[in-house]
């Protein structure tokens, strides 16, 4: 079989049925979701108010043109660094997806905790999701329509506490509470506080599933990553059909009694029992509603389970295959070259460009000059008082200031020029050196003595 065809692009439940109520269940795995979603928000919403030596502990500074990672100042030119962080999460998300489906998205997804924040908040001010579902044709009025804007207040105060959050890493997060507080926040900074509350307010709340089926690529390139032995949450047709309620059941009705309870708890709104689809994200609110069910009725449990397409065939699932061993080769490689980056990142960010307008000058007969504009940039405010020179100060003299202050001059573009006598090569390699008390770094440009 094809490994794209058990996945069943059918039309899902919620896109048939409507609106739908998603039922809160309880169980392990709705405990192991809580376990990592409940340490990410508190790292999300605790870290931006966090400082080390009066510095945010991040802070994402446009600025000061400069980022703090976690006390360590990197300057806008290590960005390339952070796309290796990306890349090597996209690779980590790859190799979980093969090895046990999208636990990610069903577990630590952004996207889905504040859903479930949501739903909580939904389940708080609204009731339970039969109640919801039970007054949903009636006329908003009275005690519901109180419930009813309690809950989008509600929902919009949270999205306003998460945009102001995600804003903080940005901006120092006490500049904004502050401005905020005497209304007086920069007019860019109001417009995208509010844009940023209208799209959590909008994703979370309004949106919600359809986010994760339209929006979200995951959805759609699952097919690529999953493989016959891929773990995902799974319906036990074998062992379920057929489907048949305790009245009916005979000697050849299956376990499940289609009591519809794992439909009521998927906050997608699917029927998992159509089989693997790319709305599912793995959360296993299925799964553990499903227990329950087969706990009361005295039945074994994992009728709806994690299990590999081999495993429902009866077939051994293999944990070690060629798909699984290469996203691992190409983490561990994407990983080191993060960690070396990171090792060997200056807290001095230098820029050297050449004179455009003559690539070299004669001041005699002798004496050959090029002329150069240099640019030094403090990331780390213990490098304050730089000194500059070169590596080939035996034959090459540097013209230019032989200090440069950063309190005045950072990111400041200052004249040098470098200048020899009697030329041996046309076209040499030339060093600046550029020192503190704390840290040092070179740069290498081109010295020429004729035209190329």
């Amino acid at each position: 079989m094809e490994k794209t065809a058990f996945i069943q692009e059918r039309t899902p439940t919620f896109v048939r049925d409507g609106k739908f109520h998603v039922k809160l269940t309880e169980g392990r795995f709705q405990n192991l979701r809580r376990l990592a979603s409940w340490p990410l928000l508190a790292v999300f919403f605790g870290l931006v108010w966090i400082q080390l030596d009066g510095q945010p502990l991040l802070l994402f500074s446009f600025e000061q043109r400069r980022i703090i990672l976690f006390g360590n100042a990197l300057s806008w030119q290590d960005l390339p660094l952070l796309a290796g962080l990306l890349i090597t999460g996209a690779f980590l998300l790859f190799f979980m997806a093969v090895a046990v489906g999208r636990v990610w998205c069903g577990f630590a997804c952004p996207q889905s905790i504040w859903t479930w924040l949501f739903l909580r908040v939904e389940q708080i001010t609204e009731g339970s999701a039969k109640e919801r579902a039970k007054h949903e044709r009636d006329s908003i009025a009275g005690r519901r329509l109180l419930r009813r804007v309690a809950k989008h207040l509600l929902w919009m105060l949270l999205a306003l506490f998460t945009a102001l959050t995600f804003t903080g890493y940005f901006m120092p997060i006490r500049d904004i509470v502050a401005g905020a507080s005497s209304l007086q926040l920069p007019t860019y900074t109001t417009v995208w506080l509010a844009a940023m509350t209208g799209l959590t307010y909008l994703n979370a709340g309004l949106v919600r599933e359809k986010i994760c089926l339209h929006a979200c690529p995951y959805s759609r390139f699952q097919t690529v990553m999953f493989d016959r032995d891929t773990l995902t949450v799974s319906y036990d047709a074998r062992r379920g059909e057929p489907r048949a309620n305790r009245r009916n059941a005979d000697a050849d009705s299956g376990d499940c009694v289609d009591c519809g309870l794992c439909v009521q708890v998927c906050p997608t709104g699917i029927d998992i029992r159509d089989g693997l689809q790319a709305a599912c994200i793995d959360c296993a609110a299925c799964v553990d509603a499903c227990d329950q069910v087969m706990e009361k009725l005295d039945r074994p449990k994992g009728l709806v389970r994690f299990a590999s397409e081999a495993r429902l065939e009866g077939s051994t699932t293999r944990v070690v295959r060629p798909q699984l061993i290469g996203y691992g080769v190409v983490l561990a490689c994407a990983m080191s070259a993060v960690v070396y980056g990171f090792a060997n990142t200056s807290s001095l960010s230098v820029a050297i460009q050449r004179d455009r307008g003559a690539l070299f000058t004669h001041l005699d007969e002798h004496t050959v000059c090029n002329n150069y504009r240099v640019k030094v940039e403090g990331v780390d405010d213990r490098s304050l008082l730089i000194q500059v020179s070169l590596s080939e100060n035996g034959r090459f003299k540097l013209f230019g200031p032989a200090q440069i202050d950063l309190t005045t001059s950072n990111a400041t573009w200052l004249p040098y020029r470098v200048c020899v006598r009697n030329p041996d090569f046309p076209r040499t390699s030339l060093t600046f050196n550029f020192e503190s008390s704390d840290i040092s770094t070179t740069k290498t440009t081109t010295f020429l003595a004729t035209s190329i």
